[in-house]
């Protein structure tokens, strides 16, 4: 063996009972498990001394699109015992593109991914994207095509229906994308220019993600008010597509939505006993992430960013976009009326608006004597829409009934940009296993890896990954189950995790000894055909 891992508890990923095994690597490869017997030898050995062993965790909500080329240490994801993460979500990525759409796209989600000035955007495909990849990352990588970009190459920022031209070349473009290697489809429905598809459209392409073997992940039209007419408009669109779904940042948010999980979860019940095809994710916090240009009205979006500029420029509109915001509910907001204390900035592009992050768009209105509209409009046009925040709109008793669903499994959709990301991008899989599991006992251990491994490899039909079993690529975390623990807070958003010594992908140690090496055994996950 080139590594044995001795007397290990071994977590495999299936739900089941962990057990005590020596596990033997070979060529990236789980070569055996031996439970009995004498001690597997190998060129290496490693003491697992009172440590577990799972499967590498999948993040299948990541937004890492560009910080896998910009940052090869990538610690964010490779110490919490990431070792894939599924890019391309909530609509909005970097392939397929042109040279229009790419800068479009560039400047729609600087405050996911930065504006990319130190990237050498050398593809436009999504087969090239992923080619790209296979230089060489820090941890594996799949990617969802993304709706939004789809629809901005084939009909621009215009909110209208597609026409009949326009909605074969989208059905060309997300075929081209999985025949590339695509696992599936995002869709962001409160961004634009995705949140201008009807459910006639979405259905067409949903069909042919279907006929290549993916998955349709949306990011629904609310989270807010009407969340769970989203939730269903999402499981009766796929029913009718044949396509199975992946519900992204699955939960019930803001105060129409307090203790109302149990509504969502009934409804998923009864979809999956009539055979639907359904799976979703979770964070373990409360506030949300997204950008600050996020919250407008979707009639705020039309054109693109240099409209939405021009728009906030103009006194007029952009009183009715306030007025959208603050007392109608805007569909950016999910529908309810936007409360400003909830608001927090995290991150902005300009560093001479660093002072305004940290604090909520009212607490800064509020010191410099002014409404908090005027004090959010001013970012959006000082940072050129660039501003990330924390949106504290969450409900503790939703997540905890949510995770403990048979078809959870977890996603940190980590935003890694701004002065003070959400902790969820350093801290979601350490916070899973140290408070739910540990301090909460909210799901058992051998359950809550499942959640993290087996289940998330299922849905993306990896056929080696996911679990510790022998043929299957030893992509795998060692971690201690009574220290383990989120290193990351809201005061501190980019501390390391606890309790994650090492962390092998294709068993090559990518964490080993608490510490980052140079090994990038990363590369992009392709769609296993059918």
């Amino acid at each position: 063996m080139d590594l044995v891992i001795r007397e290990v508890r071994v977590v495999d990923g299936t739900g089941g009972a962990s057990f005590r095994a020596d596990v033997g690597i070979t060529d990236g490869r789980i070569a055996e498990i031996r439970r009995e017997g004498p001690a597997l030898s190998g060129r290496r050995v490693l003491d697992a001394g009172g440590l577990a062993l799972a499967p590498g965790f999948i993040d299948m909500h990541a937004h890492s699109d560009l910080a896998l080329l910009r940052d090869p240490d990538h610690s964010a994801k490779a110490a919490q015992g990431v070792t894939l993460e599924v890019l391309g979500q909530d609509g909005l990525s970097y392939a397929p593109v042109d040279d229009r759409t790419l800068d479009e796209v560039r400047r729609a989600i600087t405050g996911w991914n930065g504006h990319g000035d130190d990237i050498d955007f050398t593809w436009r495909s999504v087969g090239g994207y992923l080619d790209r990849l296979d230089q060489g990352i820090a941890v594996n990588a799949a990617y969802l095509i993304p709706q939004g970009t789809v629809r901005m190459l084939a009909v621009g920022w215009d909110d209208r229906p597609a026409t009949p031209g326009e909605l074969d070349r989208m059905r060309q473009l997300v075929a081209d994308g999985m025949r590339e290697g695509a696992v599936g489809m995002s869709s962001g429905l409160t961004y634009t220019p995705g949140m201008y598809a009807k459910d006639a459209e979405l259905t067409e392409l949903c069909r042919v993600v279907a006929e290549y073997g993916g998955y349709y992940c949306p990011h629904h039209r609310s989270y807010g008010a009407g969340a769970l007419q989203a939730y269903e408009e999402m499981v009766a669109l796929t029913r009718e597509a044949r396509c199975p779904l992946h519900l992204a940042h699955a939960t019930m948010n803001f105060g129409v939505n307090k203790g109302r999980a149990p509504d969502l979860l009934a409804l998923l019940d009864g979809a999956l006993a009539e055979g639907a095809d359904i799976t979703l994710d979770t964070y373990p916090y409360t506030p949300g992430c997204t950008t600050l240009v996020a919250m407008l009205p979707s009639w705020a979006g039309e054109g693109g960013p240099e409209a939405v500029l021009a728009r906030l420029r103009d006194d007029t509109v952009a009183e009715r976009i306030r007025h959208a915001m603050e007392v109608l509910g805007a569909d950016g907001c999910h529908g309810v009326p936007i409360e400003w204390d909830t608001i927090e900035i995290s991150g902005v592009s300009d560093p001479a608006l660093a002072p305004y992050v940290g604090r909520t768009v009212q607490a800064s209105a509020d010191l410099r004597g002014e409404a908090p509209w005027t004090t959010a409009r001013r970012l959006l046009l000082d940072d050129r829409l660039g501003c990330t925040i924390l949106q504290h709109v969450g409900h503790e008793e939703n997540v905890r009934a949510i995770m403990r669903h048979r078809v959870h499994t977890g996603g940190s959709d980590g935003i890694l940009q701004g002065t003070k990301p959400h902790p969820r991008a350093y801290g979601t899989f350490p916070h899973y296993l140290g408070h739910y599991v540990r301090e909460l006992g909210v799901l058992s251990l051998e359950e809550c890896v499942a959640h993290l491994t087996g289940r998330p490899a299922a849905r993306l039909r990896l056929p080696d990954r996911g679990l510790v079993r022998e043929g299957y690529r030893a992509d795998l975390v060692l971690f201690d189950p009574s220290t383990v623990a989120a290193g990351s807070t809201f005061e501190d958003p980019r501390r390391l995790p606890a309790g994650i010594p090492h962390v092998l992908i294709d068993g090559r140690f990518v964490i080993e000894d608490g510490r980052r090496t140079d090994v990038l055994a990363g590369r992009a996950v392709r769609r296993t055909p059918r």
